[in-house]
């Protein structure tokens, strides 16, 4: 039985305006095909989300074509066909002998292909640092009479401003993750281990919210005392205490969209000290807010919040903030001192207030926001306040 194509995420059109753009890209810089490789720009250009990407794959893009092709391991070849807008003739699966070959592995299958469709001798843009040198060497080497361009985050920049579509389900993936936090806040106690708790979070964040599921599980952090200065670590094997500071970050999914949220929380009172960082970094996350409009940089939101946090006697080493969409962190983009990037209306950014002041202190607090064409909206409805358990 062939394998049926799924409920598409987005309408056709959707996916043909995002494919427009990167064509005129294309035709800008004079390139008759483009291979897309960077995971979460494949599922921007056609719903795919299954995670294939650990092996060579490509989105070939051709210039005169409506739709791409798409070259994968065979195995995953089914999941192509079910997830992508892109007529199941379009979706190529190469053999398992070019698996853990020394020889010749999937890249070559897709310099096969773009030899066969004619390309031989065209410009052909590659997303070059998602490649290693020596695969960019292969092309090089295997299509002599073609010249490669290094298209760069290009289809990255293009994903940065989002259709009213995409908002739609980052609103979705921000009710999952408040969902997650309330979750947390009912399962941490003490005497509780952090494995359990974490696993009742993560079955919030599957279950979902508002009568839409998460379809994927994001990076999850939880840090305990005496872990709170630890900014990338999972649970530990340990149980929650009297007294215990949790910082936790997390993220609802929607058909690849992430919505991001940190929190802390403490079991029993506060210390003053985290009570005085808590209310600078929440004056500061306030003064960012009020900088983000249309036509200011991301330098001057990373401005307003370290200028305004430094008034409580505090300071935030690491950038701020970053833009997000698919697959959490976009390249582009980020709330620091100096980035010049214009803010437009549908960008999307993750205000990230995670602030680790010394070995034994951290403290988190962010919030997933649209740049609106007057100011700006948070997706989270929950308090910016510490979590009292």
């Amino acid at each position: 039985m062939a394998m049926p194509q799924g409920l598409q995420v987005f309408p056709r059109n959707e996916y043909l305006r995002r494919l427009a753009a990167v064509k005129g890209e294309m035709e800008r810089r004079e390139l008759s095909a483009l291979m897309v490789v960077v995971p979460a720009n494949i599922t921007y250009l056609t719903g795919y989300t299954a995670k294939s990407g650990y092996v060579p794959q490509g989105l070939i893009v051709a210039l005169n074509d409506e739709e791409p092709t798409f070259i994968t391991r065979r195995m995953d070849a089914p999941a192509a066909i079910h997830q992508m807008f892109i007529d199941r003739s379009l979706v190529i699966g190469y053999p398992e002998g070019l698996i853990a070959n020394p020889d010749k592995d999937g890249w070559d299958a897709l310099i096969d292909h773009l030899l066969e469709a004619g390309f031989g001798k065209a410009n052909i843009g590659l997303e070059e640092q998602s490649l290693s040198s020596q695969t960019v060497e292969k092309f090089r080497a295997r299509m002599p009479a073609a010249k490669f361009v290094d298209f760069g985050n290009t289809v990255c920049w293009i994903r940065g401003i989002k259709s009213d579509l995409e908002i739609a389900l980052m609103r979705e993936a921000a009710a999952i993750a408040d969902a997650g936090m309330l979750r947390a806040k009912e399962v941490i106690r003490p005497g509780v281990s952090e494995a359990d708790a974490a696993a009742e979070i993560i079955a919030q964040l599957v279950r979902g919210a508002g009568g839409k599921q998460g379809t994927d599980v994001a990076d999850f952090t939880l840090c305990a005392s005496p872990r709170t200065s630890t900014a990338h670590i999972t649970w530990a094997d340990d149980r929650f205490r009297r007294g215990s500071q949790i910082n936790i970050e997390l993220g609802g999914v929607r058909h690849g969209y992430t919505s991001a949220l940190m929190r802390t929380f403490s079991i029993g009172e506060p210390s003053d000290y985290l009570r005085r960082l808590h209310e600078g970094e929440v004056a500061g996350l306030e003064a960012a807010l009020a900088a983000v409009k249309p036509g200011a940089t991301c330098g001057d939101v990373a401005t307003a919040f370290n200028e305004t946090l430094g008034k409580f006697g505090f300071e935030k080493e690491s950038r701020c903030g970053y833009a997000i969409g698919i697959d959490w962190t976009e390249p582009t983009a980020s709330f620091k001192i100096g980035d010049p990037t214009i803010l437009k209306p549908n960008m999307t950014f993750h205000l990230m207030l995670g602030n680790w002041i010394d070995e034994d202190l951290g403290y988190v607090i962010s919030e997933t926001l649209r740049v609106t064409e007057s100011g700006v909206e948070t997706f989270s409805i929950l308090p910016r306040e510490i979590f009292q358990i």
